[in-house]
């Protein structure tokens, strides 16, 4: 399918991407610091895992083709990632102005339907993340290979995804652990979410006003 080259430079793109800070790394880390660790690994199940069926469904049924030759598709995309992130780092806020002044309390718990169901979102709605699948990914397929093309994307995306959950995983189990000793210390933990939440607010706006998706990584 790929020689060995072609790979090493794919996955080399893959990490370069996923090593970087961004909106799922930091909804992860917060998750993780603020609530749990079993939480934030129910995000990162929601950003890869679940995010990646639907993702790489789409990427073998032709939607790469479409996102590629309409602009207007990304920029759909991207006002609905900044939105969310605007949102999501607003909740983090309010949740801190929640609690008294002193910061004391224990963050509120989140179901686990609602830890998936975020870290879904948070991905289904990441324009760069979406734009290294559907745009830059269906390059490093091989029409003349022996392998169909669908079976090429799919190999591919799974890849891409299952580094990412390897990624994150290691990520939240890091933050939890950071959180248990942060639990001690409640007055860090809300400086903590408030921390995360205006970075996701300026990563919504950054997104909203880049023009383009390259502003904010996965």
């Amino acid at each position: 399918m790929l020689n060995t080259g072609t790979f090493l430079t794919f996955y080399a793109a893959v990490l370069a991407i996923q090593l970087s800070p961004g909106p799922d790394m930091v909804l992860v880390i917060a998750r993780g610091i603020g609530q749990s660790r079993r939480t934030a690994i129910l995000s990162v199940v929601g950003m890869t895992l679940i995010s990646g069926c639907i993702q790489i469904a789409l990427l073998v049924l032709g939607v790469a083709s479409i996102l590629q030759a309409s602009p207007l598709a990304f920029d759909v995309l991207r006002w609905l990632g900044a939105a969310y992130l605007i949102w999501l780092g607003g909740r983090l806020l309010l949740r801190v102005r929640s609690r008294d002044g002193y910061g004391h309390g224990t963050p509120l718990p989140i179901s686990r339907g609602k830890a998936l169901r975020e870290g879904t979102i948070n991905n289904m709605t990441n324009p760069k993340a979406l734009a290294f699948l559907f745009a830059f990914l269906p390059q490093f397929v091989d029409p003349a290979s022996s392998w169909p093309v669908p079976a090429q994307l799919l190999l591919l995306g799974t890849i891409t995804k299952l580094s990412n959950f390897v990624i994150l995983s290691a990520i939240a189990l890091g933050a939890g652990t950071f959180g248990s000793w942060l639990s001690q210390r409640p007055l860090l933990v809300v400086w903590q979410e408030r921390f995360a939440g205006l970075v996701m607010i300026v990563l919504g706006l950054r997104l909203a006003f880049s023009g383009d998706a390259r502003g904010v990584r996965a």
